[in-house]
């Protein structure tokens, strides 16, 4: 397994990417050099920069993993299955006011009502400041990279295996976003994890594990 963090953010280099392909591109070179096609996850941003890396680069994907992710994550006319501009503006201005304080919020949100909670939260807290928050320019690039990307005409090219899987209760990426994206994509299966949001890794870890291993080999 290689987690990459996306530049700009965790334990990357600083910078950023003002489009999505440079996004991309920067993410396949951190990845290892392998012989196979490997399997790719993305979470949210990172689903979209996995589709950009599935259209640029598909002889090193063979399995697509989704996870959270909209091809448009802002409304627009012949898009209704996502957030209005200003919610996501408000919310970049809530993070560049106290990032700490905004990004514990969202955790407490993704893991309430779920199995052992407390616990789940009390470890994501100390993990997630681990290291500072994004630079202002990489947290910068980044909403607006989700404010502006629409991946829509994209998705009928993209051929490989994909699994789609959202939370119902995700109010960031609607679940008509994500089935609506499964049912562009050629060759993708969509899995709705009960009761989950917009992490359902965190909040639902085993139902989602269960659905990875029930669609695919790993």
């Amino acid at each position: 397994v290689h987690v990459v963090d996306l530049p700009g953010h965790g334990r990357s280099a600083p910078g950023g990417a003002d489009d999505l392909a440079s996004l991309a591109q920067a993410v396949a070179a951190a990845l290892p050099d392998v012989d196979e096609p490997a399997t790719l996850l993305g979470w949210s941003l990172g689903g979209q920069v996995a589709l950009q890396m599935a259209t640029a680069h598909p002889s090193r994907i063979r399995r697509l993993v989704l996870v959270a992710t909209s091809p448009a994550f802002v409304r627009r006319a012949d898009w209704p299955h996502a957030m209005a501009a200003e919610t996501l503006d408000r919310f970049g201005g809530e993070l560049r006011a106290d990032y700490r304080l905004t990004l514990l919020r969202f955790l407490t949100l993704q893991v309430q009502g779920s199995d052992d909670g407390r616990r789940t939260l009390a470890a994501l807290r100390q993990r997630f400041f681990e290291r500072d928050g994004p630079a202002g320019p990489s947290l910068d690039s980044a909403l607006r990279l989700l404010k502006q990307s629409d991946l829509r005409e994209a998705l009928p090219g993209i051929r490989v295996s994909s699994l789609v899987i959202a939370g119902d209760r995700d109010t960031l990426v609607p679940l008509a976003a994500t089935e609506a994206l499964a049912r562009a994509l050629p060759d993708a299966a969509h899995a709705t994890i009960v009761g989950a949001a917009h992490a359902p890794f965190l909040s639902h870890p085993r139902a989602f594990f269960d659905v990875l291993r029930s669609h695919g080999d790993g």
